[in-house]
């Protein structure tokens, strides 16, 4: 869809390349690849979900290929300097088991904070530990305060000879036993408060004797495998240059981190959303009904060409959000609440639709596909709470409606941040860390800019077609902003305005997905046009502003997903290789 030449999507090579990791197989004597292939199986995915045991020959696989560089940026030793191919990497191990995704994953979340707020010395050292296989846990959370950071109680006190005490209890934790590694959240003042907590990155190893235990494994519906389980301080003792940045800042360090994360999580919704879709279109194309597809039915194409605008919705806000990291960097605290509310909805309603189209098949366990949709939908469930929940980043959003709108009617947009923004598959530049803002005082570039967009489209002929729907989707954000006026500020906002912030997230993904065909247009293709239709139509119908359907663009979906899937090409234009759908 977005008709980047050949030549930039070429560059993203360690996509491809992994895609071809996990799932070539070889009849030669040589029998690596046919065994990796069986490592990421459905087959092998539902024997440790029902064991209920870690992935650990699959993360060691990804360990093998190199995937825990690009949990590291350029400057601290590793392969990350593009946040795209970061979520375009994670996004494929998820659409193969999302269970592997998150337990591998985690490390890039964990580490996130020393590369904003830690030292050189700090960086170098962390980012060498990760890309030899470190696991880095993030440990935030307690059992009494979840996502109420500042009730946190886990106590770092001054040590006597210099460095920290740490004393108390974080759970429930991903990967705290199986990861090397914390970084941890810890009350430095007795006061608490937004300046009386502080990050310390700690090495289990380096721990003395009997000064922490690991808190069993908890058992849980979904992602079975993961390590979801605590670990408890008893006077474990920190060297000084175990802090994070500088005393107290720790809670400002978080919340800079989550831009970053929430942003990456949007990649394991686009993988399960994908693995989902493959498993019902190839169902749809091979279950026969009085003698003929089920994919022959029209109200069992509308399904899947709903299902596809969806994952295409949800993969364009992903890219866009992670490049935004890079081209807009100072307004990712209200692009990275957008995301993270958004990507996990959307996927779950569209398992939700798949699930009734499968019938019986979405329950099963064994007996179809290994049980992989059943696994796929009680998975992904989790992704919603991870990083802070929909409602959670929501409330955030509603917090800068103020200056959401005023930005709007303003009209102005960072042009050339959004430019960078668009260009999927090119180079973004070099991420400056310390441009993170706890505010976007800019607004919102992506959503402000989608007047710009449809006036690019109404000068392109190739994109006459898109602009009823392109016009449309600029009408509904301006209602949208109208409603957001009349939101007033409230330390509890009402259900209305959870509400306008959902659609706000739809106006979001909305323009992502213009910004990105008229980033592109001129290398544009039919089927690019024709993706891009059915994308903007669910996302109008999801605002109450339903297009006409067209069954012709359901029957050519039908036909593109079918040979996709046949071919064992991506599903969605936005992640195709040569011979997928775009």
């Amino acid at each position: 869809m977005t008709g980047a030449p050949a030549a930039t999507r070429e560059r993203t090579d360690p996509v491809a390349a992994l895609e071809a990791f996990l799932t070539e197989r070889s009849d030669t004597a040589d029998t690596a690849a046919t065994e990796r292939s069986d490592v990421f199986s459905a087959e092998r995915a539902g024997e440790l979900d029902r064991d209920e045991e870690l992935p650990a020959e699959a993360c060691a696989l990804l360990d093998a290929f190199g995937l825990p560089a690009y949990y590291v940026p350029v400057g601290a030793g590793g392969r990350l300097d593009d946040h795209e191919v970061l979520f375009r990497l994670l996004r494929t191990v998820a659409a193969h088991d999302l269970t592997v995704a998150v337990a591998h994953g985690k490390t890039y979340l964990g580490a996130v904070p020393v590369w904003i707020a830690g030292t050189p010395e700090q960086a170098r050292s962390l980012g060498a530990r990760v890309a030899a296989g470190a696991r880095v846990s993030w440990a935030l959370t307690e059992p009494e305060h979840g996502a109420d950071l500042l009730a946190n109680e886990v106590s770092a006190t001054p040590a006597e000879g210099g460095g920290h005490r740490l004393d108390g209890t974080k759970w429930p934790l991903n990967n705290a036993t199986a990861g090397s590694h914390l970084c941890v959240l810890a009350r430095t003042d007795d006061s608490g408060g937004p300046r009386g907590h502080s990050l310390f990155l700690v090495d289990k190893a380096d721990l003395p004797d009997g000064s922490y235990r690991l808190l069993p494994k908890a058992r849980t519906h979904g992602i079975r495998g993961a390590d979801i389980s605590g670990i408890a301080f008893d006077g474990a003792l920190l060297p000084a240059t175990a802090m994070v940045g500088r005393e107290g800042g720790g809670i400002e360090t978080v919340l800079l981190g989550l831009q970053l994360t929430r942003t990456v999580c949007a990649s394991l919704s686009a993988g399960a959303a994908e693995h989902a879709l493959r498993l019902a279109a190839g169902f749809a194309a091979e279950r026969l009904i009085q003698g003929r597809p089920l994919v022959e039915r029209p109200n069992v194409r509308a399904v899947l060409t709903r299902a596809a605008a969806a994952l295409t919705a949800v993969e364009a806000a992903g890219i866009v959000g992670a490049r935004a990291a890079h081209g807009l960097t100072g307004e990712m605290s209200v692009v990275s609440a957008v995301v993270k509310a958004l990507a996990p909805t959307l996927t779950d309603r569209m398992l939700g639709e798949l699930a009734e189209l499968l019938g019986s098949r979405a329950f099963l366990t064994r007996e179809y596909a290994s049980g992989a949709f059943q696994k796929i939908q009680r998975d992904h469930q989790v992704v919603g709470i991870f990083d802070g929940s929909t409602i959670v980043n929501r409330n955030g959003l509603i917090n800068q409606f103020p200056r959401l709108v005023r930005a709007y009617a303003a009209g102005t947009a960072d042009a050339e941040g959004l430019a960078v923004t668009a260009r999927a598959g090119t180079p973004p530049g070099e991420l400056d860390w310390a441009r993170l803002s706890l505010v976007s005082r800019t607004g919102c570039s992506v959503v402000q800019g989608v007047r710009a967009a449809v006036a690019q489209l109404e000068g392109s002929a190739e994109s006459q077609s898109l602009l009823p729907l392109a016009r449309e989707v600029l009408a509904a954000t301006d209602a949208v902003h109208v409603r957001m006026v009349a939101v007033g500020p409230s330390a509890r906002p009402d259900i209305a305005a959870f509400e306008v912030a959902a659609d706000y997230e739809l106006c979001f993904a909305a323009a992502a997905c213009l910004h990105l065909w008229a980033a592109g247009a001129a290398h544009g293709t039919p089927d690019g046009a024709l993706w891009l239709r059915i994308t903007l139509r669910h996302l109008l119908a999801e605002l109450g502003r339903a297009p006409d359907p067209d069954p012709s663009d359901d029957e050519r979906i039908a036909g593109l997903l079918t040979r996709a899937v046949a071919d064992g090409a991506p599903l969605s234009p936005l992640h195709g290789r040569k011979g997928g759908p775009s």
